[in-house]
């Protein structure tokens, strides 16, 4: 097996057994509602319980509170999404009848608490309110799509090595990168290449060449070396879907999944010339491969049979003829390093367009293939991975996958009741504290004690000056986001947290974006990773004073002005926060629709969001369209008739 240069293990079971059962329930928690499950900490509200696709709520919630949970649908929100939050208690609200890009996400009722649904522009990130909560951050097409993907994998590998970052397979672009792929080309002349588009998903477009014709040179495409020597298993080439959920940016906080897929091509793999043409072969696609006669269907999850397999069931398989720890080790470390390529522009972008740090999370679907000496190569990140449930294998890992997200992240029951609906809900609830989310909890600003101790330990060299005393004298804002961090813990169920953990720092080298909370989160689970239950304890002094709830000091954000407009939404906007500041690394970090334009600095400090009448939208795109039409008919020379 490849050695991997960062010497950092991964266990596949690194979970304490702790988090796994934490006996930290308040007595007073016992009679809460089925439906709803504690927070560690005083003064923080409850969350709600997610079941599975299979069971519904134990109690229905009262009344007064079911009418405030609303799950906005869209044309993609996955079947076994639906029946999960349907089970827990959500009603729908159905997608609206116009649909012009992301217009129809929130027009019509305002009022809806979740939804998961298709990635959107980054600026109508800004519509959201505080108690909704979206499947997506703004920005992640940086990994997302494959050429930004690789844009952003080169950078890292020029700036830190191959040995670092030479996980993903030698990839041009095109039509930039034309001449350099015609040099390398003509270099190795007997090397197969893998053609894709940059942004397609399930296989669409792609195709195995190996001459030079065969390659579109006018159009936007991935032109990527083929692996020729994959691992094979009964003689068939196979790619892993991993599962890695990210609930944070900044401070970074990501998930993988210890349950995935395996997917097998449906024709024993040859490397003849010959066989380019057979997709069957050389590409692992189930919704490519399920058309071939020869593809076998796998309805028991545990079983090694047939073109899918559970990842659980691979490790199983393997588990007598290799190490398959080291191997999960090697997974963990290519995960880490992909989304460490996208966080510093990710992370400004989520500053600059949330308003809480409630609104986000996002699933990513990494695709990896193994070759012949086991070293993982990446494949591609897909920021919609596809629940769709075929079969029975299917559902039983993305059933539990889903309910173990939405419990992971944590939903609570808007702020929309009045304060008497509230106490009588509580108190039929059993909840003794606060039962609606309080944003004082999520808010994203900061005061200026809290500014200057950002500064001071963001400045610091060696992780030596900042490991003990940066935990000394937390402030309002640090309790939130530990608090925070430690909830999320308790449901990590099939998850395992792969950043930040007590042996993580190496990987602090990469990190691009603000440093604040990966430092205060760094020294947090080397002090108190092996003895979570006094960390916790510690955190609930602070809570059981309400001193994670002072905002009484935090100032607006502010900084550079930007001004910038989508089809169906004005946004005017003074002010980004005064932690980010552009650089040459991230000034390419949004798409043109994406694109902020610099504004002269000094004016108000306010962010604006005006929604345009839909007739307006209409309006702007009829003229457009007539337009463009009579610019065509302009250039065309008119055709008098014949004398």
């Amino acid at each position: 097996m490849t050695p991997l240069h960062t010497t950092v293990q991964h266990p596949r079971h690194s979970t304490p057994e702790l988090l796994r059962h934490l006996p930290f329930v308040r007595v007073e928690d016992k009679k809460l509602h089925p439906s709803l499950r504690a927070s560690l900490f005083a003064n923080v509200p409850p969350f709600i319980r997610f079941v599975s696709d299979t069971l519904k709520a134990e109690k229905p919630f009262p009344t007064v509170v079911q009418r405030t949970l609303k799950w906005k649908l869209t044309t993609i929100t996955p079947i076994i999404v639906k029946k999960i939050v349907q089970n827990s208690g959500y009603k729908f609200i159905r997608r609206d009848k116009i649909n012009i890009g992301d217009y129809s996400l929130f027009q019509g009722t305002p009022d809806w608490v979740g939804v998961w649904g298709k990635h959107m522009k980054s600026i109508v990130f800004k519509t959201l309110k505080e108690n909704q909560k979206l499947n997506h951050f703004p920005g992640t097409f940086q990994i997302g799509r494959k050429d930004r993907l690789w844009k952003n994998l080169q950078r890292f590998m020029n700036k830190h090595g191959k040995r670092e970052f030479g996980f993903m397979p030698k990839t041009y672009v095109l039509p930039q990168d034309t001449k350099a792929l015609r040099a390398a080309w003509d270099k190795e002349d007997a090397v197969r290449w893998i053609v894709k588009p940059p942004a397609s998903a399930r296989g669409s477009g792609i195709k195995v060449v190996n001459k030079w014709v065969d390659i579109p040179k006018k159009v936007p495409l991935i032109v990527q070396k083929y692996i020729s020597n994959p691992y094979l298993i009964n003689g068939n080439k196979f790619d892993l879907r991993l599962y890695v959920l990210v609930t944070s940016f900044d401070p970074l906080r990501i998930y993988i999944y210890e349950n995935g897929l395996v997917r097998f091509a449906s024709a024993r793999y040859s490397d003849d010339l010959k066989t380019l043409s057979d997709r069957y072969i050389h590409l692992t696609n189930y919704s490519i491969n399920k058309f071939s006669n020869s593809y076998s269907m796998n309805d028991d999850a545990g079983a090694c049979l047939g073109h899918k397999w559970t990842l659980r069931s691979l490790w199983s398989f393997l588990s007598g003829s290799i190490d398959v720890d080291a191997l999960w080790s090697s997974l963990v470390d290519l995960v880490i390093k992909t989304i460490i390529c996208g966080e510093s522009a990710i992370s400004q972008l989520a500053r600059l367009n949330l308003s809480s740090r409630y609104c986000s999370y996002e699933l990513f679907g990494v695709d990896v293939l193994l070759d012949e000496n086991l070293k993982p190569w990446l494949l591609e990140v897909n920021i919609s991975p596809s629940l769709h449930s075929g079969s029975s294998l299917d559902t039983a890992v993305k059933g539990p996958l889903v309910t173990n997200i939405l419990n992971l992240v944590g939903y609570h029951i808007p702020d929309t009741l009045s304060k008497t609906q509230e106490n009588e809900a509580s108190l039929k609830m059993g909840v003794k504290g606060p039962l609606c989310i309080d944003h004082r909890v999520y808010v994203m600003g900061l005061s200026p004690k809290e500014k200057e101790k950002h500064a001071h330990f963001s400045s610091l060299e060696d992780r030596e000056l900042y490991i003990d005393s940066i935990l000394q004298d937390l402030t309002p804002d640090d309790i939130r986001h530990l608090v925070q961090s430690e909830d999320e813990l308790t449901q990590t169920g099939n998850f395992q947290r792969i950043f930040p953990t007590a042996h993580t720092f190496p990987y602090h080298k990469f990190l691009e974006g603000q440093c604040y909370y990966n430092r205060l989160m760094d020294a947090w689970e080397y002090k108190f990773s092996g003895r979570r239950e006094e960390g916790v304890a510690f955190l609930r002094s602070f809570c059981d004073k309400d001193v994670h709830l002072d905002v009484s000091e935090i100032e607006p954000r502010s900084s550079s002005t930007y001004l910038t407009e989508t089809s169906s939404y004005q946004l005017v906007a003074v002010a980004a926060p005064s932690d980010v500041q552009s650089s040459s690394s991230s000034s390419d970090t949004a798409k043109k629709s994406d694109e902020l334009k610099a504004v002269p600095s000094g004016q108000a400090a306010i962010f604006r969001v005006r929604r345009l009448p839909m007739l307006s939208v209409l309006r702007r795109r009829s003229l457009r369209l007539l337009s463009s039409r009579m610019r065509r008919s302009k250039r065309k020379p008119s055709r008098k008739p014949a004398k």
